[in-house]
């Protein structure tokens, strides 16, 4: 599904190395200190950051040439990145093809903000929302994008410990029962123990 072969990276003085292979349904939570690349590899991913050298492969396909609007990713940065002149429910919605969810696809982010306590919100602007419920309507976005490859940089870092549960069960669900992957950056050891499939420690 998603295969790292002996990738390089590059920023200023820092190089890392990866090589990682992550089957359909997988999660890989990614942790370590400030400054070991965490948030590096996610960008390189998603074509932030060029490659030194090495391949990323989606379903056999090469994609570390590729720019980021091509790559078959979506991606949670820690900053939510939602349009403030636009609603919650216009900014979900630009999530899917030419911003037109199929009803199936709408009926996901239905069911999804009523089990993260969201749903008196789709009618609100950005600027009107807390942190958590900011963070919490850009994860939806994220990971019910129709992506095979989600990216997620500290998504549970403005909730409180119950709420970081139902979310973390969620996403785990989400990518099982679609086979797609995921990968998880967090600097909490609990995240890493209730949701990994496989552990990179940078």
């Amino acid at each position: 599904m998603l295969k790292i072969n002996h990738l390089e990276l590059k920023l200023g003085e820092q190089t890392w190395q990866h090589h990682l292979q992550v089957e359909a349904g997988e999660l890989v939570v990614i942790m370590g200190g400030s400054g070991s690349g965490k948030s590096t590899l996610l960008n390189a991913v998603a074509g932030f950051l060029p490659v030194a050298s090495g391949s990323i492969l989606v379903n056999g396909q090469a994609i570390e040439s590729l720019p980021p609007e091509e790559r078959p990713v979506s991606y949670l940065f820690q900053q939510q990145n939602f349009f403030e002149h636009l609603s919650i429910e216009q900014n979900l919605k630009l999530g899917f093809n030419k911003g037109k969810p199929s009803s199936e696809q709408w009926q996901q982010v239905l069911v999804a903000c009523e089990l993260l306590e969201v749903t008196p919100l789709l009618k609100r602007l950005p600027s009107k929302l807390s942190g958590g419920q900011q963070q919490r309507l850009a994860l939806i976005r994220s990971v019910l994008r129709p992506m095979p490859v989600v990216l997620l940089d500290e998504p549970f870092s403005a909730l409180d410990d119950d709420l970081r549960q139902v979310a973390g069960q969620w996403l785990q669900a989400e990518i099982k029962n679609s086979g797609r992957v995921a990968l998880l950056v967090t600097h909490r050891q609990a995240d890493a123990d209730a949701l990994a499939d496989q552990l990179l420690i940078l």
